[in-house]
């Protein structure tokens, strides 16, 4: 369970650079919707507001994960055991194979998924609309946390990772720390209002990000042939 909890860290943290072009925009226009006053006083200021919005993001991932795991953990239970886990444990190491794709900008397949999620996040959406703009911190809270479901391949593709997770509980933990492997990416990106978006820009960046996370997938295929 550490190894998926770190791995499922690292993709947060290197999937920053899909963060950037999903939710940089989300997450600049809570800084910049911000009174003057406050935004002059420095990133110190927008600090409770941009927790707030990341927090209940990162909630919102929780509980994500928390269905997705207990799903995973019925199927198991009510099916041939051994060969559903093998079935969702290779099912994850080829999504995230194909993140990796997708992450390094050589395959753009995971944009079906995103597709596929607009169905409900067109019933969320308007939800997050009637808090904004932020004027506190409860506010930004719900906004992170209508925001979570935005959807996203990266999400989708880590989801998949804590569907085969065994149940709720390790499932949930799963997305947290997916999560908090996002968080300083978009923390960033926030208190400096769009500075850290430079960072997607670099191809390499994305390759290096895209590559190690097509060696997450590798690994996980070579345990499950090797078991």
């Amino acid at each position: 369970m550490t190894a998926s909890l770190l791995t499922a860290f690292v993709v947060g943290l290197l999937g920053g650079v899909h963060c950037v072009g999903m939710c940089g925009g989300i997450v600049a226009t809570l800084t910049l919707g911000l009174p003057p006053a406050q935004r002059r006083r420095g990133p110190l200021a927008l600090l409770p507001h941009q927790l707030g919005y990341n927090l209940g993001r990162i909630a919102g991932y929780t509980v994500m994960g928390l269905v997705a795991g207990g799903v995973g953990g019925l199927l198991v239970q009510s099916l041939a055991m051994h060969w559903t886990q093998r079935g969702l444990y290779l099912l994850s190491a080829v999504f995230m194979i194909a993140l990796g794709l997708y992450l390094g900008g050589w395959w753009r397949g995971l944009a079906w998924v995103e597709r596929a999620g607009g169905l409900l996040w067109r019933r969320l959406e308007p939800l997050g609309r009637r808090l904004l703009p932020i004027r506190s911190w409860w506010q930004a809270l719900g906004v992170g946390f209508i925001w979570a479901w935005l959807p996203c391949g990266l999400v989708y593709s880590v989801l998949i990772l804590a569907l085969g997770a065994g149940g709720a509980l390790p499932g949930g933990l799963l997305m947290l720390a997916f999560g908090l492997g996002t968080l300083p990416n978009l923390l960033g990106i926030g208190l400096l209002a769009g500075g850290a978006a430079r960072y997607a820009e670099l191809v390499w960046f994305r390759r290096l990000a895209g590559l190690l996370v097509i060696g997450f997938g590798l690994y996980a295929l070579w345990q499950l042939f090797a078991a």
